[in-house]
């Protein structure tokens, strides 16, 4: 392998790499064997212990569901009142925070 090719595989945080990365970079650890019977998450967590990385779980939303979708019903009176208003551009940019919401609530759960 060039060195080029080495340098760009190590510059990417190891949660972003490729499964053939991620072996180009298990092959060159001596602790580790078997790397093509690994699948991903195996070969993160043996090059994360090998390197003595400590893997730090993902953080849910910020918010919980139930807040959210209280603030969900909040805008939904707000836009009904925009439409009853005739005022169609607010309705439609609380349309799109109401949906956004809506996503957020899908990941929190």
């Amino acid at each position: 392998m060039s060195a080029e090719k080495k340098k760009k595989i190590e510059e990417k945080p190891i949660d972003k790499m490729t499964v053939k990365d991620l072996r180009e970079v298990a092959k060159e650890i001596p602790e580790i064997t078997t790397v093509y019977g690994m699948n991903k998450a195996e070969l993160l967590a043996s090059i994360k212990k090998a390197r003595e990385i400590e893997d730090t779980p993902k953080k849910k939303a910020d918010a919980s569901v139930r807040d959210i979708k209280s603030k969900i019903r909040k805008l939904k009176a707000e836009r009904e009142a925009f439409l009853k208003a005739d005022n169609k551009k607010m309705a439609i940019i609380f349309r799109r925070r109401i949906s956004r919401l809506k996503k957020k609530t899908r990941k929190a759960a």
